[in-house]
């Protein structure tokens, strides 16, 4: 009862208030007066869902996770394929409150073996194939079950949730707790482990489809990976958020996807499929009549690329910024100037910091480090410490992780410009130091990608004895090109001081990328970076 001088109805709008913090699950968010819905929500393989359908089928694979006795809080390691079924997975783990973690099903067994000891997952999602020594790795690190899903729908799992009631009491949660656990690339070293709040996730889909002008009309073609934040939750949970639907496809395929334009609205992709996109013949305008947008992410989009898929299809790409630990933070303009070689400006609710070397906001078009501060970043990255066991929570930020100010430091370099745009000009680590010069890399890569025949330019630092480090360049080139390392050079010479010039370049048909298709400069230093 109140107590004494406190109204009745003050405590009730107490009581709601501290519900309302409670029941912060990212699933009612995104089937939130949908759970009957026979509006489209998914088309894979031929086949329709609808929100229904959504509601259902996660009902039953919470019910089947429930069975299997993972408990709120817990992990769900899921080195799965791709498919609707991983898609119901995923939205049962939300709905049970459990913590999904996905991982990239091309991982051999000894990369496995990392993330089962830092996460410490209850459970582990694996295709039949890979039954057998999946369950040796999670036997070894104290994992209590293993569980099948194929890419077909096959496996245990699918077949518990399709013997399991269809209903399910979405379990309420503080936005405080974990929907994701989520790795970094590992580009520098071992990948580190980044858990995303309900409200994370929450905070940061308000944003974007607000800004990108999402509604339930939009038809979106999703041909990422469900294991990075670009493609779980910027194009799943736009989607989702806004009640559009998804054309779902297992992987890129360049011939799928122009197939698909005239019944979609919006692609989001990383450069590489608009790269393959271009060199399609049937990509044209036409191609594209149905289309509103065209997003960039996860990897620098070239302007040379940009301005050629604005030439061939009359749409300019819309380029993002975004990290795992934070989601997306800046972007180009849904309507206005949408920049080639910049990333755009703050989304609604996201602070942004180019700090100089005072730690202070850096003078407009100085090169600084870009800080990020807003409700969709995380708190920290999770134990460092591959060690397994049981309850395994989010440790401390690691210090430096963050200012004083509640800034997280992304390790990336940018500069404002005099529109207020943010262009990034590398990664911090990337920064080359060369007889006492700083030297951004991305400046020479740009430069260097106007070059006629050159696809993508990566430039690295390598030990150099006199100099301390010395610029080098490796060059993706196109098909037939006649380029040399004396006509790169000449052409550089007109355009860069004497300094910021490669001492060395190097040909390639393919840079090394990974799954997003990020180029791996680690891999180019170890090859191309010795003194």
């Amino acid at each position: 009862m109140p107590g004494p001088g406190r109204p009745r109805v003050a405590k009730q709008e107490e009581d709601d208030g501290l519900q309302s913090q409670r029941d912060r699950n990212l699933f009612s968010r995104y089937l939130e007066g949908r759970e009957d819905s026979a509006d489209l929500a998914l088309r894979v393989r031929g086949r329709d869902y609808a929100y229904a359908d959504l509601a259902s089928h996660s009902a039953r694979y919470a019910n089947a996770l429930t069975t299997l006795g993972v408990k709120p809080g817990e992990r769900v390691c899921v080195y799965a394929d791709k498919s609707p079924e991983n898609v119901f997975l995923h939205l049962a783990c939300l709905r049970a409150g459990l913590v999904y973690q996905p991982l990239n099903p091309a991982l051999r067994p000894a990369e496995l073996d990392y993330y089962l000891a830092h996460g410490a997952p209850a459970l582990v999602v694996c295709s039949v194939e890979n039954e057998s020594w999946v369950r040796t790795a999670a036997g070894r690190f104290g994992t209590r079950q293993v569980a099948t899903l194929n890419q077909d729908g096959n496996g245990a799992l699918a077949a518990a949730a399709a013997a399991a009631s269809g209903e399910f009491a979405t379990r309420p949660c503080a936005g405080s707790e974990p929907a994701c656990l989520l790795y970094s690339s590992g580009t520098t070293g071992k990948p580190k482990g980044i858990a995303l709040s309900h409200d994370n996730v929450s905070a940061n889909l308000s944003a974007l489809t607000e800004s990108w002008g999402f509604t339930a009309a939009d038809r979106l073609i999703h041909a990422l990976p469900l294991f990075h934040v670009h493609g779980l939750f910027v194009a799943l949970g736009c989607a989702f958020a806004a009640g559009a639907s998804l054309h779902l496809l297992e992987r890129f395929d360049a011939e799928a996807v122009i197939g698909l334009l005239p019944l979609a609205t919006v692609l989001m992709g990383v450069p590489t499929f608009y790269s393959r996109l271009l060199a399609h013949p049937r990509l044209s305008r036409e191609a594209c009549a149905s289309m509103r947008l065209f997003i960039s992410g996860s990897a620098p989009l070239s302007e040379t690329l940009f301005e050629r898929f604005r030439a061939r299809t009359g749409h300019a790409i819309l380029e993002r910024y975004g990290m795992s630990e934070t989601g997306m933070n800046v972007s180009n303009p849904l309507h206005g100037r949408r920049k080639a070689g910049a990333v755009g400006k703050p989304l609604p609710g996201v602070s942004v910091k180019i700090a100089g070397p005072d730690g202070k906001e850096a003078p407009t078009n100085a090169v600084g480090e870009l800080q990020i501060k807003g409700p969709n970043v995380f708190a920290g990255y999770w134990r460092p410490a591959p060690e397994p066991g049981p309850g395994l929570e989010p440790g401390p930020a690691a210090d430096g992780d963050f200012t004083e100010e509640g800034y997280f430091r992304t390790g990336d370099l940018a500069r404002r410009d005099e529109d207020g745009y943010i262009v990034i000009a590398g990664r911090r680590k990337d920064l080359i130091i060369s007889g006492g010069e700083n030297i951004y890399p991305k400046e020479i890569e740009q430069r260097l990608e106007r070059i006629d025949g050159v696809a993508e330019a990566a430039v690295i630092g390598a030990a150099d004895a006199d100099l301390g480090e010395r610029v080098v360049a490796v060059l993706e080139t196109e098909r037939h090109c006649s380029l040399d390392e004396a006509g790169v050079l000449a052409l550089l010479k007109t355009q860069l001081a004497g300094y910021k010039l490669p001492k060395q370049i190097h040909f390639t048909d393919a840079l090394p990328r990974n799954t997003m298709g990020k180029v791996q400069k680690n891999a180019l230093r170890e090859t191309f970076g010795k003194p």
